[in-house]
């Protein structure tokens, strides 16, 4: 099978070296708490622009006078938008370097969140919920390509485990912002919010990350060379194998993301705050774990061991949760549900860091196209999912658990049969 960008085991071919003025990152410098909240911040803009909103889903409903179908399209609208995004603009930080795609991305996302703000139907709303998704997705798929510019194996592992600890307080105070917003304004005040917390990203980027990509290391071509590049990546069944098992994880978790407001507050009778409140536990417990990974696992555990309990344990929680919902036990409160999101949660730590790590590693060069297709595999699973767990209506838990189990069962498959953890040689620098 081939190895796409001369991976791990392949010497990668040296190019003419050419003389850069441009400022980069240093190798003494790659661990500066500067570069890491920056590259966190950027991370950190999906669960942002998603959580925040959450609380105010309800309240959507009722002020455009839409059913809760169509208003979990605007979550829909935002992931598909980020998904098809990273397509374009990994290519592109690929050939122009990170910091131009990067501050172009950032802009239009400020002008499309105050659209938001502003739109007095759910239509409208819709449309440009995907323009901040489409823009906002040079900031997911960029910060990927950084890391992997500046790290490799073990050290780029752990870094993705400290960014997880960087925007992981991003979920954890995202809807508790949401909440208290929707305390003193309406629903569009989170957008406001938004906007506020874009412009000042943006001029951080601008002011502070420089570039990471020397001109000499850019791929040439357009179009078609983008596609060559990543038509090596999928053909590569482990690196699809991880960036599949990776789709499927968020998924789960998207899952939970788009019926949990509905679920907790409408089935629950739980309040805007009281929601916001466990979400954040639940976010907590996915940092923690995520922590533990990063710091006392990795360099010890060998990043496929780690993966795979982490997806036993997602699958394990999922049909826990699909048993309480259906009614297997009784009727069940909402702390036993409670719970079991919060463990399904928790272990999104030990699975996700690693399925971008083990990925990426199979790429050296093209590090946006492959940060891309991580992305853009992610984000439209998690898209694809989002309708589904509504369509029994607002009155039950089990069509979120069913979507649940369902995708940690291809994620499983997926890791198991190509990834086949049990054949592949460590990657360089893991131990």
């Amino acid at each position: 099978m081939t190895d796409p960008g001369n991976g791990p085991g392949t010497a990668a071919p040296q190019p003419a070296q050419k003389v850069s003025t441009a400022p980069r990152i240093t190798a003494a410098r790659r661990t500066s708490l500067l570069v890491t909240l920056v590259l966190g911040g950027l991370t950190a803009l999906p669960p942002l622009s998603m959580d925040m909103y959450l609380p105010a889903l309800p309240e959507v409903t009722d002020a455009l006078h839409s059913p809760a179908a169509t208003i979990q399209l605007t979550l829909t609208a935002c992931l598909m938008g980020m998904a098809l995004g990273q397509l374009v603009v990994g290519p592109m930080s690929d050939k122009w370097g990170r910091r131009r795609p990067l501050l172009g991305g950032m802009v239009i996302y400020v002008l499309a969140t105050a659209v938001c703000a502003f739109a007095p139907t759910a239509g409208l709303l819709i449309t440009f919920r995907l323009v901040q998704g489409l823009a906002g997705a040079a900031g997911i798929v960029i910060a990927r390509a950084v890391v992997r510019d500046l790290y490799d194996g073990v050290a780029m592992a752990r870094f993705f485990s400290t960014l997880m600890l960087v925007s992981g307080v991003a979920p954890v105070v995202a809807p508790l912002i949401g909440g208290q917003v929707m305390r003193v304004t309406d629903w569009r005040g989170v957008f406001v919010v938004l906007t506020v917390i874009g412009l000042l990203l943006t001029a951080l980027v601008w002011r502070r990350l420089p570039e990471t990509l020397p001109p000499e290391q850019r791929q040439d071509g357009g179009l078609g060379a983008a596609l060559r590049a990543m038509g090596s990546l999928l053909a590569d069944r482990v690196f699809t194998g991880y960036m599949l098992a990776g789709g499927f994880t968020f998924a789960a978790l998207f899952a939970y993301i788009s019926a949990s407001p509905f679920v907790v507050q409408d089935l629950y009778g739980a309040s805007p705050q009281t929601f916001s409140l466990l979400f954040g536990l639940n976010s907590i417990g996915l940092v923690a774990v995520g922590q533990i990974n990063g710091k006392v696992l990795i360099g010890r555990v060998s990043l496929d061991k780690v993966l795979a309990v982490g997806l036993a344990v997602i699958t394990l929680a999922s049909v826990a949760l699909l048993l309480m919902a259906s009614g297997v036990f009784g009727r069940v409160g909402l702390a036993p549900i409670a719970g079991g999101l919060f463990v399904l949660m928790s272990a999104m730590g030990l699975a996700m860091p690693n399925t971008n790590a083990q990925a990426l590693m199979r790429s050296r060069r093209a590090a946006g196209s492959a940060s891309a297709l991580l992305g853009t595999s992610t984000f439209l699973l998690g898209a694809l999912v989002s309708p589904l767990v509504g369509i029994a209506g607002e009155g039950t838990a089990v069509p979120m658990a069913v979507v649940q189990v369902g995708c940690a069962g291809f994620a499983v498959v997926c890791f198991v049969f190509l990834c086949r953890p049990w054949r592949v040689a460590p990657a360089a620098g893991e131990g």
